[in-house]
This record gives structure tokens, sequence and C-alpha cells, in this order.
């Protein structure tokens, strides 16, 4: 399958971004900026990630073929990374207490469980009549809905389901659109506004809002506040994110090939993002709350993860994030019609920020 370098170039970008917000998030306070930003790119950097996933399972319609490459591709991954995280914790946080947990997903493993709930919903989405009303629907119900408790993550699966459902509806030329010479023009003063704007609102916006991990009433808002931050914010998340694919490179770049390893930086990126308020670096080390040393951090962050997305970090962790499972399911069998007919090719895995 010929891989499309403009995807790739933009999940590395994406990939970028949430790592970098992710080195912010332990020293944004007591900088308006930092906030500021954090707050922008948090706005739109997994909605755009959700999108992409989206539009590379249009395909999907739980064939054998597409079901192990679920397994092997997303749960897998799952699995591991949610232990190896929870080890982490108990050693780096000194939190002995953190519990293993298959439904709890701990840090950036949510989006593991996201994709697997949303991929397996596909052929749900595209027999529906009008999914993207139904899918908005969805999540501004469940933003008012408090209680729907940590069990996968639901409440941010489900708040992020439009997305996801956007996606699908997408084909290759909506992307040629934003890539239109007006678009891109408008791209860049649309987010340096949206900088603005964040600063603006820096010390009053709670951040909850843009995790949407949380009900409404759980933010201490009114319970009509939950849907109406759905449609306001999907909004916002929709215009900044056709900004930021307007300007991704539709050519072949340096970073082209770290586009295919995106999945390895982003699930890799955390170790080091947690590092900070696990080992209280930032209290320790008091220059990483100057201006200076939140620059640093972000160049480190930005260069860490494009190192942990190169390809020779992609084959040492092939057999986490690619493992081969044969092994574990039936061959097709030739009397099966259903087995016999279907293609082997599927729709390239799209890669994918706070916990």
């Amino acid at each position: 399958m010929v891989r499309n370098p403009y995807f790739d170039n933009a999940k590395y970008l994406a990939i970028v971004l949430v790592a970098v917000a992710h080195a912010w998030e332990p020293i944004m306070e007591g900088s308006r900026a930092t906030r500021a930003l954090y707050m922008a790119v948090y706005t739109f950097h997994m909605p755009a990630f959700v999108i992409i996933s989206g539009y590379f399972s249009r395909g999907f319609t739980a064939r054998p073929e597409q079901l192990r490459r679920l397994v092997s591709g997303v749960v897998v991954p799952y699995l591991v990374f949610e232990v190896a995280y929870t080890l982490y914790r108990r050693w780096a946080d000194d939190a002995p207490w953190q519990a293993f947990s298959l439904t709890d997903p701990i840090y950036l493993t949510w989006f593991l469980v996201a994709l697997f709930l949303w991929r397996l919903s596909t052929p749900l989405w595209r027999a529906l009549r009008y999914p993207l009303p139904v899918a908005v629907l969805i999540a501004a119900l469940a933003s008012l809905t408090p209680g729907i408790g940590q069990d996968l993550d639901l409440q941010r699966v489900l708040q992020f389901l439009p997305f996801f459902v956007l996606g699908l509806s997408l084909r290759e030329e909506h992307f040629r659109m934003v890539r239109r010479r007006a678009v891109r023009v408008l791209a860049v003063p649309v987010l340096v506004g949206a900088a603005a704007l964040a600063y603006a609102v820096a010390p009053s916006l709670r951040m909850g809002w843009f995790y949407r991990s949380t009900s409404a009433q759980e933010l201490d808002a009114a319970w009509w506040a939950g849907p109406v931050a759905t449609v306001v914010l999907g909004a916002c998340a929709l215009v900044l994110t056709a900004a930021f694919l307007a300007l991704v490179p539709a050519r072949r770049t340096w970073f082209t090939v770290l586009g295919a390893g995106s999945i390895c930086g982003y699930l890799l990126h955390g170790f080091a993002a947690k590092a900070v308020p696990y080992w209280g670096l930032d209290a320790t080390y008091g220059v990483l709350l100057t201006p200076w040393g939140r620059v640093g951090l972000t160049v480190v962050a930005a260069v860490g993860v494009t190192l942990l997305c190169t390809p020779p970090v992609r084959r040492a962790l092939r057999w986490v994030v690619e493992p081969p499972l044969e092994w574990a399911f039936r061959r097709p069998d030739a009397r099966c019609p259903a087995d016999a007919a279907a293609p082997v090719t599927v729709p390239a895995q799209a890669a994918v920020s706070r916990r």
C-alpha cells in the first residue's frame, strides 16, 4: 500500500504538538502565555488525531483480517502500555496504591481504548443516514451525564466521538480543499488569533473542558453548559484543525518517514513527560519555571518525540505495536465463504494526551 506523505506529515506534526503540550502541563502554572498556548493546542491536537483515525477507518467492515489487525495494532499495545505505565507510576511517583486495571486507562492509553471502540462501531456509523448529528447528540448527552465512571474512559470516548465520525465521512477531496492557497493564507491569522483569544481567557477558563473527560456538573457548571461546550469547542476544534491541516506540507519532507512511527512516539513520550511531575523536577530545578526553561523544555520535548518516531525505534517496538499474532488466530478456511472472499488489504493504522 502506497503511503500518502501528506498524512504522514500530519501525524508527525500532530504527535509533536501532543508531546510539547504534555511537557508544558506541569510547568504552565504561573505563566499565562504557556497556559494559553497549552489551551490553544489542546483545542485541536486530539480532534485532529481522531479525525485522521476516522478517515483511515472508512474501510473497516469487521472482516477477519481487519479484526486481527485491530487486536495486534490496538489491543496488544494497550495491554502492554497499561501495565508499563502502571508500573512506572508505582516506581517513579512512589505510588504503590496505583492499581492494575484493564478497564481504567492510565494516562495516554485512553486513546487506544477509544480507537478500539470507535473502529468496532464503524459499520454502524457508515450505515446511518445522518451519522454526524447523531454522534454530536451522543457527545452532548455525555457531557451532561455525571457518573459515567472511569470504565474504558467512556466520557472521553463519547465526547470525542463526533470527530471520529466526521473522519469517516471525509473524502480525499476534502483534504485537498483545506490545502488551497486561500485557506493556507488564512490559516496563519486563524492560529494566531486563537492563541490571542486563549491568552485572554486563560486565567478564567478551566482546562477540564478541553480534556473532555468530565461532565459539566463535575466542572461545577450548569448542566446546559455541557451541550453548549460540546458545540462551541467542537466548532473551534474544527476551525483550528482545518488551519493546522492547511499548513501541513503535501510533499515528502525530511520528517515524512517519521509519520509511520508516530504510534511509537505517542506511546513512549509519556514516560519522559511524566518524569517531571513524578520526580518533582519542576520544584527541584527552578530553571524549568523560567521563560528560557520553558522554551528549553519545549525543544527537548519536540526533539525527543522526533527521535522516538524514527525507523530504528519503530523496528525495536514492532513486537509491541505490530506483533505477529498469526499463531493466535485460525487460518481462513477455504470452505468458509466469508473468510475466502475477504480481501487482505486493510486501511493504514492511524497513529495517535492527557490521561
